[in-house]
């Protein structure tokens, strides 16, 4: 019996992330949702999303399945309760329904859990991933669970003795992965070293931190916790608390903190982000959802939707929101609001031939291909503004 990640009916909530993937393909810590709940469950694991979306995902299996919202983190007590589910029995957490046993589809499974009337309690509240700078907040308990999860039972690579490292015990690294002469200190946090990663010399990296699958860390770069490089992202100048979602660069100098980084995204030379106010008050944050301004804490950077480019010595200001596929560059400290698909920071928007031969470039810089399937995606997107 497989587990089906449904994305819930409010998926809106984590724009603009959500524009361009199921929440099941949402990248914290190490792991994606998905390969979290594969790895923790051992059961296999399908994909339900927003129709328009369903080009990028396998077919559903048929039958009696058990379905789990996506925004759901699998902690222990959350997977025996879902391993336990009879046919016809749901779970409920703070008034609705986060799992459920039942013959569905995806087309009507929301419909069956507003209906359902059997619930069994879960006696602890499940954590969700209800807004998108949660992915700045949950990265560091994130990276902690899934470097336990990747690396139980495994032996790392020999950490090469030209690296200087604190606390070796805490730092696994894949078969493939190359480090030059750098500094791992994972007194604070542990440190994953992915397949065919590459950290360049001079490289100094805190823990928590993660570099995914074919990234690279650049050279003399300054990196703290917690961290996640996803694959194939490029890390480089002055980076904190941040989360790259994967094929993303930070190649040059300047600071990037506090920050979600969407995929195929660029920040040119010099860009930096501000996370902090000068009066070190409260950030608020533009959240597309509900249209309104959200408070969200001391510091925030940026969250950058999939396809954005950033222009070199951009000032990115505190709690900046980026749309996703913006073309972002402007004189000045930058406008924390950039809506979907925009040209600049003036109002004119992308025209899509150009966005599409512009993203179709920078896959090429990274041996990958713009799908007609990823195309459809950004035309229905643009369809809706």
């Amino acid at each position: 019996m497989a587990i089906i990640l449904f994305d819930p009916l409010d998926r809106n909530r984590l724009l603009p992330l959500a524009a361009t993937r199921a929440i099941a393909h949402f990248r914290l810590g190490i792991l994606t949702q998905k390969e979290r709940w594969e790895l923790r469950t051992e059961r296999k694991v399908s994909v339900a999303t927003a129709a328009y979306l369903h080009c990028l995902y396998e077919p559903l299996p048929e039958g009696d399945q058990i379905w789990v919202d996506a925004s759901v983190f699998p902690d222990t007590a959350a997977i025996d309760a879902v391993n336990n589910l009879a046919s016809g029995e749901a779970l409920r957490s703070e008034g609705s329904i986060w799992a459920c046993r039942i013959n569905a589809d995806q087309d009507s499974i929301h419909t069956l859990l507003q209906e359902h009337n059997n619930c069994k309690v879960l006696e602890h509240a499940v954590s969700r991933l209800m807004h998108p700078w949660d992915l700045i907040n949950k990265n560091r308990q994130q990276l902690l669970e899934d470097f336990e999860t990747i690396t139980a039972g495994r032996l790392s690579e020999p950490i090469p003795a030209h690296v200087h490292c604190s606390h070796p015990e805490k730092i696994f690294i894949e078969p493939g992965a190359e480090l030059a002469p750098c500094y791992l200190n994972a007194t604070e946090g542990p440190i994953y070293i992915g397949r065919n990663a590459n950290i360049l010399e001079g490289a100094a990296i805190r823990g928590p931190f993660a570099i995914c699958e074919g990234a690279v860390v650049k050279m003399q770069s300054s990196i703290y916790g917690a961290t996640t490089l996803g694959p194939y992202c490029v890390g480089g100048g002055e980076i904190k608390n941040t989360l790259m979602m994967g094929y993303s660069n930070k190649a040059h100098h300047g600071y990037l903190g506090d920050a979600v980084i969407g995929e195929w995204c660029n920040l040119g030379a010099g860009a930096t982000n501000s996370n902090v106010k000068n009066t070190a008050g409260i950030v608020s944050l533009w959240d597309f959802h509900t249209q309104q301004y959200i408070p969200v804490g001391q510091k925030c950077g940026v969250i950058m939707g999939d396809y954005c480019t950033v222009s070199i010595q951009a000032a990115m200001n505190t709690g900046s929101m980026y749309g996703v596929c913006c073309n972002i560059f402007g004189s000045g400290l930058l406008p924390t609001v950039v809506e979907p698909c925009s040209w600049g920071v003036t109002g004119l928007r992308y025209q899509l031939p150009k966005a599409i031969a512009s993203i179709s470039n920078w896959k090429k810089m990274k041996g990958k291909t713009f799908t007609a399937e990823e195309i459809s995606i950004l035309e229905y997107i643009f369809a809706q503004l």
